[in-house]
């Protein structure tokens, strides 16, 4: 059981439609944190400006009241606090722990396919399968840096994840899931797996990394209840929340929901949304029965985490 101060949220990316493993989420969610009486909040995480739509936002916000879902306080929009990410970027830049990384996705690619072909190895790749960032711009000059940017040359903010970790060596997470290590508890962070990852770009000045610590500091959030699929990046999150000095939440990761085919759902894959399913005549209960939870909205047994989400 949670304590009754704790603060949960549901943050969705208003970029499609909410399929069921959104719905469990969102509803385990709510309804652990009316059982305990704490907080439940709402998130529209739409820094990607180019899908994020307002059309999707209100489809969100239409399938939770679908669900029975309901939340305390406005629901935040990351597009409306830019400023709090730029300046968490700022505070980062001032350790000299981000640098302008100028390699495009093709010339990435271009460098590791040429170093797979000339070593007869393979390039490290993050705990998501993408290569890592070569680095060769990370100790450019700053009169480099400087000269390329002047000239319009496109970039990204990266982290300079080995000065990161030098100056915080240990970092674990409290872990109270299904982690996919098969392991709770205290769980050793292991950020380097995802090399340089990027927290910023030219013209939008953070990612979803930045975005979602610095969201969940001001916002109060104690517990982190996602899925599986995060819980590697985990690792970059609290090295941020270290480097930032943001508190630390405690983490519940869920197993997902799968389609027929074995995979992640898809908000491409219109079979399994909310609206799909509203439309073929479903019911919020059918819903919940869908995705392994019992038909009334906030049933304190929800508190138990289940084995199943997104």
């Amino acid at each position: 059981m949670f304590p009754s101060d704790s603060v949960l949220r549901f943050a969705p990316s208003p970029n499609g439609e909410l399929h069921l493993g959104h719905a469990y989420s969102a509803l385990l969610n709510r309804g652990m944190a009316r059982a305990i009486g704490g907080k439940f909040l709402l998130r529209h995480e739409d820094i990607d400006t180019a899908r994020c739509t307002p059309a999707y936002e209100r489809q969100v916000e239409e399938d939770l009241a679908f669900l029975g879902v309901d939340w305390d306080e406005r629901p935040r929009r990351q597009s409306e606090h830019m400023h709090d990410y730029a300046a968490a970027l700022e505070a980062l830049a001032a350790e000299d722990l981000v640098y302008p990384a100028f390699m495009s996705r093709g010339e990435i690619k271009a460098h590791v396919e040429r170093f797979e072909e000339e070593e007869g190895r393979p390039w490290p790749r993050d705990p998501d399968g993408a290569p890592l960032y070569p680095g060769l711009d990370r100790h450019a000059s700053t009169k480099e840096r400087e000269r390329r940017m002047s000239e319009g040359a496109r970039f990204a903010w990266r982290l300079d994840v080995e000065r990161a970790i030098e100056m915080i060596p240990a970092l674990t997470w409290d872990e109270h899931g299904a982690s996919p290590i098969g392991e709770s508890g205290t769980i050793v962070a292991r950020p380097l797996e995802w090399g340089d990852v990027v927290l910023g770009r030219m013209d939008i000045p953070t990612s979803y990394h930045l975005s979602v610590v610095v969201d969940d500091a001001i916002q109060g959030v104690t517990d982190v209840v996602r899925g599986r699929d995060l819980f590697y990046a985990t690792s970059v999150q609290r090295l941020l929340q270290a480097l930032l000095g943001l508190p630390q939440p405690r983490y519940h990761h869920h197993e997902l929901i799968l389609g027929t085919d074995g995979r992640k759902l898809s908000k491409s894959a219109r079979d399994t949304s909310l609206r799909s399913l509203r439309e073929a005549g479903m019911t919020a209960e059918d819903v919940r029965r869908m995705v392994g939870l019992p038909g009334r909205p906030a049933d304190p047994s929800e508190t138990a985490l289940r084995s199943r989400g997104s």
